[in-house]
C-alpha cells in the first residue's frame, strides 16, 4: 500500500489546500506592508542603522573583564 493511498482515502487533502490559502494570505499581507509608502521612512532608518556610529558606548565595551 502506497502513502498516496493511505492520504487519498483519509481524506486530508483539503487540509493542504487550506494550508496553501493561508501562506498565500500571509505572503500577500507581508508584500502589502512592505511596500506601502507610509513604511518608507520606517523602512529608510532601519537600512541606515548598520552604518550609523552610536553616540553612547554599549555595555560590553564599558565593561570591563578582570
Amino acid at each position: 500500500m502506497k502513502l498516496s493511498d493511505i492520504m487519498s482515502h483519509a481524506g486530508l487533502a483539503m487540509y493542504a489546500e487550506v494550508a496553501l490559502l493561508c501562506f498565500f494570505g500571509a505572503f500577500l499581507a507581508i508584500l502589502i506592508h512592505t511596500l506601502r509608502s507610509s513604511n518608507r521612512a520606517e523602512f529608510d532608518r532601519a537600512s541606515r542603522l548598520p552604518l550609523e556610529d552610536d553616540a553612547t558606548p554599549t555595555r560590553e565595551t564599558t565593561h570591563e573583564h578582570a
